[in-house]
């Protein structure tokens, strides 16, 4: 540490060990250095100036702001004599989360020990070289519904553990957008596409590697705007993002290597690993002015917008939708995030409007061919037995036919009422 990181730090202590006044700042400035000096005074008066109440949750920015204080290269010169420690607090406390505002205080929140919960959090990044015994995730590239393969980062037990807690336990208390569906309690895929139902034009943009692009810094925001101090806010980061080891990324599939390096260097980068319980609760807030600004976009329009996950979807009478694209791409990049532009797409009354398996041109409702598929495949199973038609070797076939009715009745119920009818009809060997 230089000499100008002491000083700065011990400024920053100096001033947040007490009451946040002029004259009780000098005398602490005094009592640091050893002795009071004129510069301390122009020094408190400044910082006074600039953070009108005493930053006890942001001793590292006051230390930084230091730096450019009057006084700040006569601090250099001089010698420490005496180092405050002052009690972190939490900031600005806008939503019912807890109160947590050391690293003492979350480990106890979180039921583990300091030493195991710094291995947790592995801010050093010692994790990433390590064996993958020691690691906290394990790794698998899967196929993408829509081709390509994507990186499924899961953490082990007891990280995901961990993780769980602060999901429930600060990341619920805090509201995403009215216009994101996804993850939320109360939401869902229906009530995504039921905004917009009966649109003479509905347009589907996807963004490109949703989690992966919402980097540390951004997740840090977030738990720094729920009011906690900087050293627990790091420490919660750490707890929720991750960098991928380097031999994952080296057996990357070829596609991804060779057409999205991109997404390559996203992996480096401490990100929302997609496998995390925590990732889809903080991307959520991580699109909050994403989907501030595109809901006003859309109003602007005279049109409808709403968010699940990396599908954003607007509707509407839209005279000119390239126009509304250029605008939605200039947007999304401005807010960190890409869009996939091969998978935009401009639906019109005209044509099936289909968001997310949901039709919506006069109502929601499911594909006429899937729900005859179902029907057909229930007939079958009541006339030659459930065993004949789990032609792809489901496990629980049960469980599989009852899910995709379950979605008919979510979507449709009109439509779902045969089916249910079938399926409960069927026997089932035991």
């Amino acid at each position: 540490m230089t000499r100008a990181d002491l000083a700065a730090r011990a400024i920053a202590d100096a001033l947040l060990d007490g009451e946040w006044a002029l004259e009780p700042m000098v005398q602490r400035l005094g009592t640091t250095f050893g002795a009071r000096r004129a510069w301390m005074t122009k020094l408190a008066r400044r910082a006074l100036s600039l953070f009108p109440r005493a930053p006890a949750d942001a001793r590292d920015l006051l230390a930084r702001t230091a730096r450019t204080l009057p006084g700040f290269p006569a601090a250099c010169r001089a010698r420490v004599r005496h180092w405050a420690i002052p009690e972190p607090r939490m900031g600005r406390v806008r939503w019912p989360v807890p109160t947590i505002e050391t690293a003492a205080d979350l480990s106890a929140w979180l039921g583990v020990d300091a030493a195991a919960l710094a291995v947790l959090a592995d801010r050093r990044g010692l994790a990433r070289d390590a064996d993958p015994k020691m690691r906290h995730y394990t790794y698998e590239w899967i196929a993408k519904r829509t081709g390509g393969r994507r990186l499924l980062e899961a953490p082990k037990q007891r990280l995901k553990a961990v993780q769980r807690r602060i999901l429930h336990g600060v990341l619920d208390a805090i509201p995403a957008h009215d216009a994101a569906h996804g993850f939320r309690a109360g939401r869902s895929v229906v009530s995504f596409a039921r905004v917009h139902v009966g649109a003479a034009l509905v347009l589907r943009v996807d963004l490109e590697a949703f989690f992966h692009s919402v980097f540390a810094g951004r997740v840090y925001g977030i738990f720094r705007g729920a009011g906690y101090p900087e050293d627990v806010a790091r420490t919660l980061t750490a707890l929720c993002t991750h960098r991928s080891p380097r031999d994952v990324l080296a057996g990357a599939p070829r596609d991804l290597v060779g057409d999205r390096p991109r997404s390559l260097q996203r992996l480096r980068t401490p990100h929302l690993p997609q496998g995390a319980p925590t990732s889809p609760a903080l991307a959520n807030l991580a699109a909050f002015a994403l989907d501030v600004r595109l809901d006003a976009l859309a109003r602007s329009w005279g049109a409808r917008y709403s968010r699940y996950a990396d599908d954003l979807v607007f509707s509407g009478r839209v005279a000119q939708p390239q126009r509304l694209v250029a605008a939605i791409d200039h947007i999304v990049r401005d807010e960190g995030f890409l869009i996939a532009r091969h998978k935009t797409r401009l639906l019109r009354a005209s044509t099936r409007q289909e968001i997310a398996g949901v039709v919506v041109n006069q109502k929601t409702s499911v594909r006429r061919d899937e729900v005859d598929r179902l029907r057909a495949i229930l007939h079958n199973c009541a006339r030659t037995g459930p065993a004949a038609q789990n032609r792809d070797g489901h496990p629980d076939f049960r469980a599989h036919l009852l899910g995709r009715v379950a979605w008919v009745e979510q979507v449709s119920p009109d439509k779902a009422r045969r089916l249910r009818a079938l399926f409960d009809h069927l026997r089932w060997d035991t």
